[in-house]
């Protein structure tokens, strides 16, 4: 029987090393996110009515 398999290099073996934790300015929550998102959605509803 033939050996089908095949050998391929293993990468970087570990060398490249990237940092754990990325330290922003700004440190939001998923919370603040999603209330902010809401504050458009309701701005833009307003300037709909009270704009014409």
């Amino acid at each position: 029987m033939a050996d089908n398999s095949v050998n391929m290099p293993s990468g970087f073996g570990g060398l490249v090393k990237f940092k754990e934790e990325y330290e922003s300015r700004f440190n939001l929550k998923p919370v603040h996110i999603v209330i902010f998102v809401i504050l458009i959605v309701v701005f833009r509803i307003a300037l709909q009515i009270f704009v014409k």
